[in-house]
């Protein structure tokens, strides 16, 4: 039997990777080839099979198609773009769309990925087109020894995983909003606008992606599937309501953005408010200035003191006690 190596690459029927649980025993590598023998067996030793597949290979689908009986539901979820979250029964079969970021993406959650999954009493079938985080992490556990006794346990491990990866970049997130505030209690606002702005814009995303997830969760565990054991069903509403803590988090830090973008605004108001007024006052403070040297700038007959002797001082008399007067009016103390 060909045992598929510890790779991201896939197979020629495109499969990335394949176990076979059975109780109290590590997960054992599994090839294309032995899936039918296994489906074929009719006993029910409480052994399954997880077999995750790379869209990006051609031969998926046509492998999914024609080897496993999977209903139309996940057919479909394949090739759908990224929106709602997605958790239904069909065909007694659980079928899923979550969302994760990228395996190799730094902290973009713009660079969201989608797995479909397929979820039923002895196989899981999961089809991504590129590596997600959430799913390595689960299949680091497997490689590291981790057993599960069912296929829902499997998939509430993948929850919890993808929960905890929504719960590292909200860490990230909030160190960076305690800089940009830090920044800000200094008056340090020039440089942080925008990046609120795509911090905001991000956690927003991941909310709208993520949040529909419990809620489908909710609704399946109050009429599970007669396969699905209440243990199963108890591991399921806690990674939900693990997720579901996650993205009132999530939602906390988004309100604080908000809070520190209108403060931002406010502070960036109120430099502009002080830039006009010093401007206006000096404008104001020019005009007499500017008044008279046009008017005695025109050199037309009759203009007034040009042959005094001291008509000079008394126009630079007349002009520092105008602009004395009008720097008076502007920097008066005002009554409320």
């Amino acid at each position: 039997m060909r045992i598929i190596e510890n790779t991201y690459g896939s197979d020629d029927n495109g499969l990335v990777w394949g176990y076979r649980f059975a109780p109290d025993r590590p997960a054992e590598p599994i090839a294309t080839d032995a899936v039918a023998a296994f489906l074929a067996q009719a006993q029910d030793d409480g052994s399954f099979l997880w077999l995750h597949f790379a869209l990006s290979n051609q031969g998926s689908e046509r492998y999914l198609r024609r080897a496993l009986a999977l209903p139309d539901a996940f057919h479909d979820s394949l090739r759908s773009e990224v929106g709602a979250t997605r958790l239904e029964l069909d065909d007694d079969a659980l079928v899923a769309v979550i969302h994760d970021v990228l395996f190799d993406s730094s902290f973009d959650a713009s660079e969201v990925g989608t797995t479909s999954l397929c979820i039923g009493p002895r196989l899981v079938v999961s089809a991504r087109l590129r590596p997600l985080r959430s799913v390595d992490r689960l299949r680091a556990d497997i490689r590291a020894g981790q057993a599960f006794r069912s296929p829902v346990e499997l998939l509430a491990h993948l929850l919890r995983d993808q929960a905890n990866v929504l719960g590292d970049i909200l860490r990230t997130s909030t160190a960076q909003v305690d800089r940009i505030e830090d920044r800000l209690l200094a008056s340090q606002v020039s440089t942080d606008r925008k990046a609120l702005g795509a911090l905001r814009r991000t956690l927003v995303r991941l909310q709208r992606l993520l949040a529909p997830e419990p809620a489908a969760l909710f609704r399946l565990l109050n009429r599970p599937p007669a396969w699905i054991s209440a243990e199963d069903v108890i591991d399921l509403r806690q990674a939900a309501e693990e997720f579901s803590t996650v993205i009132a988090d999530s939602a906390a830090l988004v309100e604080r953005v908000k809070l520190i973008q209108e403060e931002l605004a406010a502070l960036v108001n109120e430099q502009t408010s002080r830039t006009l007024f010093v401007l206006t006052v000096v404008t104001v403070l020019a005009l007499p200035v500017n008044l008279v040297a046009g008017l005695f700038g025109m050199n037309v007959g009759g203009i007034p003191l040009a042959g005094h002797a001291h008509g000079f001082a008394t126009v630079v008399t007349v002009l520092v006690l105008l602009t004395a007067v009008l720097a008076w009016f502007s920097f008066r103390p005002r009554g409320d």
